[in-house]
């Protein structure tokens, strides 16, 4: 509990202190969860830079939680992946170790334009789910932030 409270609930508190509203640090927190739950690992921290110049929110929040999200991400790949492959009707990407290295020993670039396919679909279906994701947390979160925002009226950092 305790590393919850240094590595998560101080800093943001301190961005509240500093006269983040709970809005933005609501929505701040929201879109960098959204964005780093997206199935192309790597893309998120770009994708937090753009998402906060476009919408103004504030880029430590996002990065924070576009950091915390990476096991998030690690676990929704797959049903990502999944997920692309209904939307599409893909044939199903086999994912273990010894099959996908068979596929590439037998046919190495058909085995790689299978898989950026496959992982294009999965951005899209992350495209199709994360938005709504984000607006229903950033929602819930407001309230959350108003309150804490309350319990330290003009305190300054």
């Amino acid at each position: 509990m305790n590393w919850w409270r240094r590595r998560l609930w101080e800093p943001l508190r301190a961005q509240l202190r500093q006269g983040l509203s709970p809005e933005r640090m609501a929505w701040s927190l929201a879109l960098g969860l959204g964005a780093g739950v997206s199935p192309l690992v790597g893309s998120s921290t770009g994708l937090c830079i753009l998402l906060a110049l476009v919408f103004r929110l504030n880029q430590v929040v996002m990065q924070a939680a576009n950091y915390l999200a990476y096991p998030l991400q690690l676990a929704l790949l797959i049903p990502f992946i999944r997920l692309g492959e209904k939307l599409f009707g893909a044939p199903r990407l086999p994912l273990s170790l010894e099959d996908l290295g068979g596929a590439l020993r037998a046919d190495a670039w058909g085995t790689l334009h299978t898989f950026w396919t496959t992982l294009w679909h999965a951005g899209v279906a992350w495209l199709l789910t994360a938005p709504v994701g984000a607006a229903l947390l950033a929602w819930g979160l407001t309230p959350i932030f108003r309150a804490a925002a309350r319990r330290f009226p003009g305190e300054s950092a």
